[in-house]
């Protein structure tokens, strides 16, 4: 019987040459492997800690939401402030809370003419061309008449614009991005003085910022200084109103809005930052409050870019 023999020779420097590097490719696949699941994890760890303070964050804003509706429907309150700040710490957050009154903007659907040519004029627009600003605004709000000899969408269209005018009160102040013939850099300057939640014609110019009360139709630098040296000192009322403007200044009121926009600036104790912008409607029926609108500063620079360069 004749048994096949086995190769009994020396593994030789060749064979263990080739283990050895095998082995080493091997390492190396492992220590790129575990370096790759390391960095997976810390981002995993950034991304769950992000979310969990977006989380916390929209917490504390319903928090901070609830505050204001408390502060503006309280039984003993004789009249409905204007505005309010209120700090509180929670969740290992410090939080600043501000509100004002809608009326304290300028309403895109509801403003005259005068009032919004009276805005672009104080954001730096000539006499002539802000009012062609304010007729491209009403042009896009109003619904046209049949048969009407200059059609407003007919501008769009010589524009080489791909939509037409809304024909219908603004949804949404982002809206303005799209309006024919406003510069991008005006409308970015008009964002903070405008609104469409007020649905008054007049402003509060109590509440309302200085560019604001300078729209009011014949108002002047020198009348206007001298309101602003008076306002922090007068009392919040409709008397007052006669006395620091004169009998017969139009749009210019005391009152309030249901609409209120509240700022919410979340500081939180691992040093990130969180701020909202929301606007609510103050009601007595089920609910203290309804969002109607709600937005956080990481959307709020690109909201207005985002709709021009996707339509325009």
């Amino acid at each position: 019987m004749i048994r096949q023999a086995r190769d009994r020779r020396p593994a030789g420097p060749g064979r263990d040459g080739f283990i050895i590097v095998a082995v080493l490719w091997i390492l190396v696949a492992l220590a790129t492997l575990a370096s790759v699941f390391s960095i997976y994890l810390a981002n995993s760890a950034v991304a769950v800690a992000v979310k969990d303070d977006a989380v916390e964050a929209e917490l504390l804003v319903s928090s901070s939401l609830e505050f204001v509706a408390y502060q503006l429907l309280a039984p003993n309150s004789v009249i409905k402030p204007t505005r309010g700040t209120f700090r509180f710490r929670l969740a290992q957050a410090a939080v600043t809370v501000n509100y004002v009154a809608e009326t304290a903007r300028i309403d895109l659907n509801a403003a005259p003419k005068e009032m919004l040519a009276g805005l672009f004029v104080a954001l730096g627009a000539q006499g002539e061309t802000a009012e062609l600003y304010a007729d491209r605004i009403i042009g896009w709000r109003t619904t046209p008449k049949p048969g009407e000899a200059e059609n407003e969408d007919a501008r769009y269209r010589g524009a080489g614009l791909t939509y037409g005018p809304r024909g219908a009160p603004f949804e949404h102040v982002d809206e303005l991005w799209l309006v024919q013939g406003l510069p991008p850099a005006i409308v970015e300057r008009a964002m903070p003085f405008v609104t469409v939640f007020s649905g008054r014609p007049d402003v509060n110019v109590f509440e309302a910022p200085p560019e604001v009360i300078a729209a009011l139709p014949g108002m002047s630098p020198a009348r206007l200084n001298a309101f602003l040296d008076q306002r922090e000192s007068a009392p919040v009322d409709p008397e007052s109103l006669p006395r620091m403007l004169g009998p017969n200044q139009a749009g210019a009121t005391a009152e309030g809005s249901d609409y209120i926009r509240v700022r919410v600036d979340i500081a939180f104790d691992n040093g990130r930052q969180w701020a909202t912008e929301t606007v609510v409607l103050i009601s007595l029926e089920e609910e203290p409050y309804y969002v109607v609108s709600w937005r956080n500063d990481i959307d709020a620079a690109a909201a207005g870019r985002r709709a021009i360069q996707g339509l325009r």
